[in-house]
């Protein structure tokens, strides 16, 4: 497991085995090998940019390329046991759309993202006055492909207003650690660089 990659070790212990995944910004396809591999996954993965696309072939795993706002539409619903949005739900235009849709064509949807409320974020801005840059937000606000920050609370907020339910939640430290231990909203919000969410319809 790449060390950086904690959401991947989490997603993988989430996921039951023999189930149909589908990795919407599938990168490379490490995670879509190691679901294979550890969970005997059937796995499909939608990728916009070409050269890793090509990489998902070289492993010979099946991948669409193209805009998943498009690819996702011709899936019929519940063609899926997960859907995944690993680092990729800040990227996207209409959020509650993806969302839907996710929900639509999967059973569950398992959703990753960088923690803008982590206090290294609070602490770049209150001092600095600036757009932060932490592991987790590498690249400055005008090279970032990020348009749809958001904290762990924000998503809480989302995920009730769209009336779907969070059966889990997991935190990532800035060291990479998995906070395991149950902590109110406020303090993983404070506490964790990056979140891992499992939700379902009602």
């Amino acid at each position: 497991m790449n060390k950086n990659r904690s959401d991947h070790y989490i997603i993988t212990e989430i996921v039951e085995k023999n189930s149909r995944i589908l990795d919407i910004g599938c990168a490379d396809g490490k995670l879509l090998h190691l679901l294979i591999k550890k969970k005997n996954a059937s796995v499909q993965g939608i990728e916009i940019e070409h050269s890793k696309v090509e990489a998902c072939l070289k492993k010979g795993l099946s991948v669409v390329e193209g805009d998943a706002n498009k690819e996702i539409i011709s899936f019929p619903d519940k063609s899926f046991d997960y859907v995944i949005l690993s680092q990729t739900l800040q990227t996207v235009q209409r959020p509650k759309w993806i969302l839907n849709e996710i929900l639509r064509i999967g059973k569950k949807a398992i959703i990753s993202f960088p923690n803008f409320g982590h206090w290294l974020c609070r602490f770049q801005i209150m001092f600095k006055g600036k757009m932060p840059v932490t592991k987790d937000l590498k690249l400055a606000w005008y090279d970032t492909n990020n348009i749809h920050l958001c904290t762990i609370k924000d998503f809480n907020n989302l995920v009730a207003d769209m009336n779907y339910v969070t059966e889990k939640h997991y935190g990532i430290n800035k060291n990479r650690k998995i906070i395991t231990h149950p902590l109110n909203s406020t303090f993983l919000n404070l506490l964790a660089s990056h979140a891992v969410f499992l939700i379902k319809n009602k």
